[in-house]
């Protein structure tokens, strides 16, 4: 047999009842007989199969072939949330995982015995969700998958991790950084002023911010007025906002010791704060907080955000545009890659330069340089 298996059932009647017996081979490789007894037979039936059931799970953890998907799932949710919690993980990562797992991969997945979680299944699964939705949200899913069963496979519940067999998911041109520009900052700042509901959402000001730090707006909404040095001129992002299940809305630390950073303001930026905080706001408040002066959820902000900008002309602004636009900014200005990198929380400067610097116009200085490059030192 199996290890973790049992044979065939037998039962027998006795002065006081029935007594239902089999054998089981154990986790060291042993066959042993194991026995329950019951008033009637299928009593007696019933109390052996609990107890070969709670001996397989002591002797070889919970998670076995039969395990459903979804119950490993939250098991490995609850250790990315572990990782939150110790700093090791991002508060968003877990975030997104979180939205993906509950929105397409238990849909899918989650009531597949493990056994059951094959590499065809899998592949079609992720091939479905890059079709359906994109290669972004099938790359994440993917990962999803591939956490939860590989928690699986150490649990010895399965052989080998599925995921890793299935086809490389292709996905679409990459597209550059794109930054606003000037005159598209003017622009943007003059229609969220000119719009009522953007105003009462309180998005001008939130748009500057974020163009001052370069920060997320998670880490923006969690920015407390403790936090803000007006004199000095400086803010302070140690926390970033995330919605967590069965607790709501609260504030994490940042992602790594590179995420915690005190950041210089630009004057108008310090100018702005100071209308803002006219009228002796509580320490302990968000800077932008929501119409009941509490946190603010970054996903009904990005909604918000959505909804301001227009169908034409600004369609492609989301909130980390404006990121990439003050990364594309100092870059501008002749800061290095590292400075960049500090200032948006990165600890790598080749991710800040691949995905957050809007790069495409080409500044003179390079054509000045090659002017030479067919002239002689004679000539």
């Amino acid at each position: 047999m199996p290890i973790g298996t049992y044979g065939k059932i037998r039962c027998y009647e006795t002065k006081s009842g029935w007594r239902a017996l089999t054998k089981f081979r154990d986790f060291d490789g042993v066959t042993r007989p194991v026995e329950r007894s019951g008033k009637t037979r299928a009593a007696a039936e019933r109390a052996l199969k609990k107890a070969l059931t709670e001996r397989s799970s002591t002797q070889g953890g919970a998670i076995s072939a039969d395990t459903r998907f979804r119950k490993v799932a939250e098991e490995w949710f609850s250790g990315v949330e572990a990782a939150v919690e110790q700093g090791s993980r991002s508060p968003t990562t877990a975030e997104t995982y979180r939205r993906v797992l509950d929105g397409h991969v238990l849909l899918a997945l989650g009531e597949l015995r493990l056994r059951e979680v094959t590499v065809p299944r899998v592949d079609a699964f992720i091939g479905a969700v890059r079709r359906n939705v994109g290669a972004p949200t099938a790359k994440t899913a993917r990962s999803v998958v591939s956490g939860v069963l590989k928690l699986a496979a150490r649990h010895g519940a399965i052989d080998r991790n599925p995921t890793r067999d299935i086809a490389r998911i292709e996905g679409g041109p990459k597209k550059n950084p794109r930054a606003l520009t000037l005159d598209e900052r003017v622009q943007w700042l003059a229609q969220l002023e000119a719009d009522e509901k953007a105003v009462a959402k309180d998005l001008p000001d939130l748009s500057r911010f974020m163009l001052a730090t370069g920060v997320r707006i998670g880490e923006a909404l969690a920015v407390q007025w403790s936090e803000v040095d007006l004199d000095k001129g400086v803010v302070h992002v140690n926390f970033t906002v995330v919605r967590v299940k069965g607790k709501g809305l609260i504030r994490k630390s940042t992602k790594t010791e590179y995420g915690e950073r005190t950041l210089p303001l630009p004057s108008w930026a310090v100018e702005m704060l100071k209308k803002r905080h006219t009228g002796g706001v509580g320490l302990d408040r968000p800077v932008f907080p929501d119409s009941l002066g509490g946190l603010r959820d970054p996903s009904n902000t990005r909604r918000d955000l959505r909804n301001a900008r227009g169908t034409a002309g600004f369609a492609w602004v989301t909130s980390h545009v404006f990121r990439k636009t003050a990364a594309t900014i100092l870059d501008a200005a002749g800061l290095t890659a590292r400075v960049v990198a500090d200032q948006l929380g990165h600890s790598r400067p080749s991710m800040t330069q691949d995905v957050y610097l809007g790069r495409k116009a080409v500044g003179r200085e390079a054509a000045q340089a090659l002017e030479g490059a067919f002239v002689t030192e004679s000539a």
